[in-house]
């Protein structure tokens, strides 16, 4: 079967299921979006976009925009990045305080929320909050190749309204001299960069650099092949927070998911995926789009684990 076929088959799949899962109410303008969309794109190595269902609808990317900041900040910091953020999987919720006290204000990863607002510090270093969400809104912009991509405004709004539990993070952090800006700069930049809004098609356009090993695919390197196969490491074991041992047990992709129900997943070398339904499950990840991943792995062979049938595709 086709590519094509494949990702239709999913399509029709994932529309016809009658669990998907809840919206993030906890945010009010992501509750009010409907469950039943859903959409998914997947860029070749080759060039060549395949898509079906809302791939061309807009919602907020959420959490998938640390990926991006990621990048960021390790062009201006980095390996002095991992002073102040670790590495490991967190095996709590995306906005957990518990760690974070028993280990003195270092956020386990990047991907987790206290993670993302010292990325975040790290990103305004010199600049007001304006510029630096700019830079970021600028770089998404060109990976994707698309200046149409912007914030969703009313969303951004909505996350600063309810967000007094990265608040707390973000004092709690700067307590311990983890951040160096404000908190209320920090969160402001954080919680724009968490309202930018995308399609799948520009999202899986968005994420081709990772597939090439750092190179953008107009030409030219956004990162180094080192810093993105590390991105991509920190995608596999954090991307999908305390469910992420089971999404790399399932599907085997580096993939980071977001509380709008987007997935942003990558197999090195040959595709840039993204996947949208807003259903999440418990542990704040889309549950129709988790399972769509699943069914392309399997009908791709695209694991890390299944070198032999990634060559032979």
């Amino acid at each position: 079967m086709t590519l094509q076929g494949i990702i239709q088959d999913i399509v029709d799949e994932m529309r016809a299921a009658p669990d998907r899962g809840k919206v993030a109410t906890y945010i009010p303008s992501l509750a009010k979006v409907d469950p039943a969309r859903f959409g998914m794109a997947v860029y070749t190595v080759d060039g060549e976009c395949h898509a079906g269902g809302d791939d061309e609808v807009g919602f907020s990317i959420q959490s998938i925009s640390k990926v991006f900041s990621l990048t960021l900040a390790l062009g201006k910091a980095g390996d002095q990045l991992w002073e102040r953020v670790g590495r490991e999987p967190s095996g709590t919720a995306f906005n957990s305080i518990v760690q974070l006290e028993a280990e003195r204000g270092i956020p386990r990863n990047p991907f987790i929320n206290a993670g993302a607002i010292v990325v975040t510090d790290v990103n305004l270093a010199g600049h007001p909050p304006r510029e630096a969400i700019g830079e970021l809104v600028q770089l998404v912009r060109y990976l994707a190749e698309d200046e149409s991509i912007a914030i969703n405004e009313e969303v951004a709004r909505s996350e600063e309204r309810t967000g007094e539990r990265n608040r707390a993070l973000a004092h709690f952090m700067k307590s311990y001299g983890v951040l160096r800006h404000a908190p209320d700069l920090v969160l402001g930049t954080y919680f724009h960069a968490c309202a930018i809004e995308m399609t799948c098609r520009q999202l899986a356009a968005a994420g081709r650099y990772l597939m090439l090993d750092g190179r953008h695919p107009g030409g030219g390197r956004t990162i180094s092949s080192i810093r993105a196969r590390r991105i991509l490491s920190l995608m596999l074991t954090c991307g999908h927070y305390d469910a992420s041992g089971d999404i790399a047990f399932r599907v085997g992709i580096p993939a980071k998911s977001g509380v709008g129900g987007g997935i942003l997943a990558i197999v090195p070398g040959r595709a840039s995926i993204a996947v949208w339904s807003p259903g999440l499950n418990a542990n704040g990840n889309s549950q129709l789009g988790s399972l769509a991943l699943e069914r392309l792995a399997e009908a791709t062979g695209w694991s890390l684990f299944n070198p032999g049938r990634l060559s032979d595709r």
